[in-house]
């Protein structure tokens, strides 16, 4: 039910040094195993990179970047080493992930193999700081990460996404203890992670959960239930919410770390779904469960307060999800376009379906632009208050164009595509989720709109009549 219980303590292998910006300029050993490991399993190098790629990858790194000159824009906000990066799970994606994500959506199974694929090249280890065995890249290279790997499959990408939210309650409100006794395992991918907050009567309403915990000497006893849970039954650690005080509100509730192999921990159904089969979706249950009291996160009371301070920097990765879908499914159409002939010509020199890879390709890079700057906001510290909205506008966006962007692609290859000869049927099923969970668009719409209300702007409109 849950992973394996190996210390996750490693030896660090790089080294870091500050930027201005609070993330970390870094040697990054993990890189060269993610090359070499590009077309067949090898082990992670553990020394110091030296900025060589060794001769044993199918592609030089010279020939990956002339490869990725075909997709860069005229302006690329990342730095010479995060570009490296991301060339490199782009390859990884390509090579290791797309080959298996047509069988992942069809079989419906979790897909271990990606796990130990992730733990194989050390990627789980993005978004933890180097201290708690992680690699310290910050926020904006983990948004990068999840985009490509979504581009060819957002089940695999979801892994990546999911792993930083379940995380993100101990590493905002964890004690030191709490981090090194969690975090090492959640960083090197022998624990996954998972983020229990709804419940079948509560969803966006979270003030109306009912899952109590109750203080009992040294330890917690939890009751009540859980429902739409990302990684039910595969996680070994979840954040969990519940009331201490039933009758204060939002003010009552309180966050825990709780392991799936506590005593009266449960995993219900695993729900059937429309797209990202290969997760699994399901219920979890508290039946008198106990935990020590040393598993609450922060002070009784303040768990909602953390639940919002993780969406507003987890949302960001399933606006990751969705513009990766939307990148996808537009490359894919593109290609399509390029060589399926109709009238004489390929359907791209057509004006209509010219029209509508232009719209396309400019939504992607519209909605690059607004996670980039959320994930830069993150990294460079920005207050809670300035982060929620811009965090609503990434995920609410990106998740959009997904839909918008992935229909688009099923209509260019029309019949094709419908038939699922083709992935950008899965992609647009699997976009039609990040619309929903983590706070459905209608949600972020009102938060939005909430925090427009709070601004005052009346100086900008100083002397217009």
């Amino acid at each position: 039910m849950g992973g394996s219980r190996r210390s996750g303590k490693r030896e660090s292998g790089h080294s870091a040094r500050s930027t201005p910006n609070g993330a970390s300029s870094f040697s990054a050993p993990w890189t060269t195993a993610l090359i070499r490991g590009s077309a067949s399993t090898s082990r992670p190098i553990r020394r110091r990179w030296s900025g060589r790629v060794r001769s044993s990858s199918t592609r030089s790194l010279r020939q990956l970047r002339l490869a990725n000159r075909l997709f860069r824009v005229a302006y690329d906000p990342l730095s010479d080493e995060q570009r490296e990066i991301r060339d490199l799970v782009r390859t990884l994606a390509r090579e290791r992930v797309g080959p298996r994500a047509a069988e992942i959506d069809k079989k419906g199974e979790f897909p271990w193999d990606m796990v130990e694929l992730f733990k194989e090249h050390e990627l789980f280890g993005l978004p933890f700081e180097e201290q708690y065995g992680g690699m310290g890249t910050g926020a904006l290279m983990v948004l990068v990460a999840i985009e490509e790997l979504s581009k060819v499959c957002a089940t695999t990408g979801l892994i990546m996404a999911v792993q930083e939210l379940g995380s993100l309650g101990i590493k905002l409100a964890g004690t030191e203890e709490q981090k090194q006794r969690f975090l090492p395992s959640l960083a090197g991918g022998d624990w996954l992670a998972a983020y229990a907050l709804t419940e079948p009567g509560s969803g966006s309403d979270s003030a109306a959960m009912r899952t109590e915990a109750r203080l009992d000497g040294d330890e917690y006893v939890i009751n009540g239930s859980k429902r739409f849970i990302t990684n039910a039954g595969v996680a070994h650690l979840y954040t969990v919410f519940a009331k201490t005080d039933p009758e204060a509100g939002h003010s009552g509730i309180s966050a825990f770390a709780v392991e799936a192999d506590s005593p009266g921990f449960e995993v219900g159904r695993i729900e059937p779904k429309m797209g990202i089969k290969g997760s699994t979706t399901g219920e979890i249950f508290f039946n008198d469960l106990r935990i020590p009291a040393d598993n609450l996160l922060g002070e009784e009371g303040e768990g909602f307060k953390i639940a919002m301070r993780i969406l507003d920097r987890s949302r960001p990765g399933i606006g990751a999800q969705g513009l990766g879908l939307a990148q996808g499914a537009t490359d894919y159409a593109l290609d399509y376009a390029k060589t399926r002939e109709t009238m004489g010509k390929p359907i791209a020199q057509h004006q209509l379906i010219a029209a509508t890879l232009a719209d396309m390709e400019t939504k992607c890079e519209a909605a690059r632009g607004l996670l980039y700057k959320i994930g830069m906001m993150i990294d460079e510290g920005a207050p809670d208050d300035e982060l929620t909205k811009v965090s609503a506008m990434a995920k609410l966006y990106c998740t959009d164009v997904a839909m918008e962007v992935t229909t688009d692609a099923v209509q260019i290859l029309g019949s094709y595509d419908y038939m699922q000869e083709y992935p950008v049927e899965r992609m647009m099923r699997d976009a039609k989720i990040t619309q929903i969970y983590e706070g459905t668009n209608q949600i972020q719409r009102l938060v939005i709109a909430r925090e427009m209300l709070k601004e005052n702007r009346a100086f900008l409109l100083a002397g217009v009549s």
